[in-house]
């Protein structure tokens, strides 16, 4: 009797992904091995290409605002509208305490906000669960998925706070529009930084309107837009309201919330590096050291809440959540 050709064994491997199994061939380990190291060198080549595209675009724009700011037509634009406008009649001047404690809460909350929200896109088998102790029928959720929902119901209580304080002390006079001169006023702002030859900064007294804009919309629009398609992805939303659910489907939040995290990733690292390249002592002396005066005093207040953002960045894993996780509810695997 002949004998049965032999094959290579075949292991059934489970897609955590989309839940499917998939056969993979042993025998070739090779083979899979080249297909990952292709991918991560066309990966690495498309990133490379990305940020020469970036560079190459960012010259032209410098090119283009520096000519632009040699016309006459351009130079009379910024003549007449510098890039800021006047501030209504009893606007307040500098920042108070409670400012700068809200500002480093929200920087707190929405880089781990950020980070848990990347980790629940991109996992592909949690590193653990969780179960809430209420409810007829809890979902068991990721541990990272859990994480962020709590940070961001502490960022929507904190920003309720905020947005209170902001209206009863008259400091939304500083980051809400109320002249539709603002409008020209942030292309010439815009044009300004272009050139290089950037607007003058003076924040301890008013924005420039291109800051005003930047910091409306990321009050008053974006968080509202984070906050609504967040809690229609969550669990927290009702399951039996068909109708609402027909309304506003999931696939729609989920279209809004990816952009709405890339706007504020762009604006913490354009905040940040305008800050530091203004006049870092004095900006950091606004937010954090109450006081317009060029010291290093809010440099080391600034210096201990970064630490302390590096540090939840780095606390927010499972080894140190299943214990502020247990209090809540269930964790396991």
């Amino acid at each position: 009797m002949a004998a049965e050709p032999v094959t290579a064994p075949v292991v059934e491997r489970v897609d955590t992904t989309v839940g499917s199994v998939n056969p993979v061939d042993t025998s070739a380990p090779g083979r899979e091995t080249g297909r990952v190291e292709k991918l991560r060198r066309s990966r690495g080549g498309r990133a490379a290409l990305w940020a020469v595209g970036i560079l190459v675009v960012l010259a032209l724009a410098v090119f283009t605002a520096r000519w632009l700011m040699t016309t006459e037509p351009v130079q009379s634009f910024v003549a007449r509208y510098p890039g800021e406008t006047e501030l209504p009649p009893g606007a307040p001047v500098g920042f108070p305490a409670w400012l700068a404690w809200q500002h480093f809460f929200n920087i707190f909350l929405m880089v781990l906000i950020i980070r848990s929200g990347w980790q629940v896109r991109t996992q592909r088998r949690p590193p653990a669960t969780w179960t809430a102790r209420w409810g007829a029928n809890p979902k068991k959720i990721s541990i990272n998925l859990w994480l962020h929902q709590s940070l961001d119901i502490l960022w929507m209580v904190n920003g309720a706070l905020f947005v209170v304080l902001l209206i009863s002390t008259g400091q939304w006079m500083r980051v809400v529009p109320t002249s539709w001169e603002v409008f020209p006023n942030a292309l010439s702002a815009i044009l300004q930084y272009a050139s290089l030859d950037w607007p003058t900064e003076n924040g301890w007294v008013n924005y420039n309107s291109l800051q005003v804009i930047a910091y409306f919309v990321a009050i008053f629009v974006a968080a509202p837009l984070a906050a609504f398609t967040g809690f229609r992805m969550s669990g927290a939303w009702p399951s039996k309201a068909q109708v609402l659910s027909k309304i506003y489907p999931v696939e729609v939040a989920r279209a809004i919330h990816l952009p709405v995290m890339f706007y504020f990733l762009g604006f913490i690292v354009v905040h940040v590096a305008l800050v530091l390249s203004t006049g870092a002592l004095r900006n950091l002396n606004h937010m954090y050291g109450g006081q317009d005066a060029v010291n290093w005093y809010g440099f080391w207040i600034f210096f201990v809440s970064l630490l302390i953002i590096v540090g939840g960045w780095f606390a927010a894993r499972p080894l140190f959540l299943a214990p502020i996780a247990s209090l809540f509810g269930k964790v396991g695997r």
